[in-house]
């Protein structure tokens, strides 16, 4: 799905200014001080009625907005994205209809891609615009390309959320889905700053059919020098300018 191609790939510098991320595949490796690697996050910030609603994924992403004080920022918007949104919760629904039983109307309420968000919302009170979004395995260039479009219209910045989660085995297709959940938030500007990293793209060479779909793991790891990163839609290599090659957790 190459929704959003263009014919000019010509893309200004990003900057980096703080990162937070939740990997509990590496739980007992050496991460970045940026990443928690719990099973189940705390979130003592949401209050208990809202917490134990929250599957560990959606308790990650209010405890890293939380860490990160998204909150304290009522002017910057909050951009989440995920293939699959909370892993089990809305396939689960669909057998729940193949056999027949009603659905519950807060099962369902938690089921919506943009649930997690709305959670974090009340449970924050932060009413800043915020926008769930998926695209079939190209979720990060979708947030990039949204990410742009808030900031050309004068935000200064944009906070940006990347999630996946696991899928029940029967509805697996070969390796497309993750083994494990994971979150990626990434704040993001048009003005450099003294201890920002800059993202640099450039034009990529075709063929890139192949690449994997960009996932949290995947930028932890091209922070840490690890791998390249590439993207397809548009086909972009991005470099890590040299402001602060060093990953941080902001």
């Amino acid at each position: 799905m190459d929704c959003l191609s263009h014919a000019d790939t010509a893309q200004p510098t990003l900057y980096l200014h703080r990162w937070r991320a939740w990997l509990p595949e590496r739980a007992g490796e050496e991460v970045p001080a940026g990443v928690i690697t719990d099973e189940k996050p705390a979130a003592t910030s949401v209050p208990a009625l809202l917490r134990r609603r929250l599957t560990p994924l959606g308790r990650a992403v209010c405890t890293l907005l939380g860490d990160m004080g998204a909150h304290e920022r009522i002017a910057m918007p909050i951009l989440h994205a995920s293939r699959h949104g909370d892993g089990h919760r809305p396939l689960d629904m669909l057998d729940t209809l193949f056999e027949g039983e009603p659905l519950s109307p807060a099962r369902f309420g938690l089921s919506v891609h943009n649930a997690v968000l709305g959670v974090y919302s009340i449970a924050f009170n932060n009413h800043a615009s915020m926008a769930a979004l998926a695209a079939a395995g190209e979720e990060f260039e979708a947030l990039l390309s949204e990410a742009r479009g808030y900031l050309a219209e004068g935000y200064d910045s944009v906070m940006l959320v990347l999630t996946d989660s696991p899928v029940p085995d029967r509805y697996r297709i070969q390796t497309q889905a993750p083994q494990a959940p994971s979150a990626m938030l990434m704040e993001l500007s048009l003005s450099p700053a003294a201890d920002a990293i800059a993202l640099q793209a450039n034009p990529a060479e075709p063929p890139v059919d192949s690449l994997p779909t960009v996932t949290p793991p995947l930028l932890i790891d091209w922070l840490m020098g690890r791998c390249e990163l590439k993207t397809r839609a548009p086909r972009l290599d991005w470099l890590l300018g040299v402001m602060d090659r060093t990953p941080h957790g902001g």
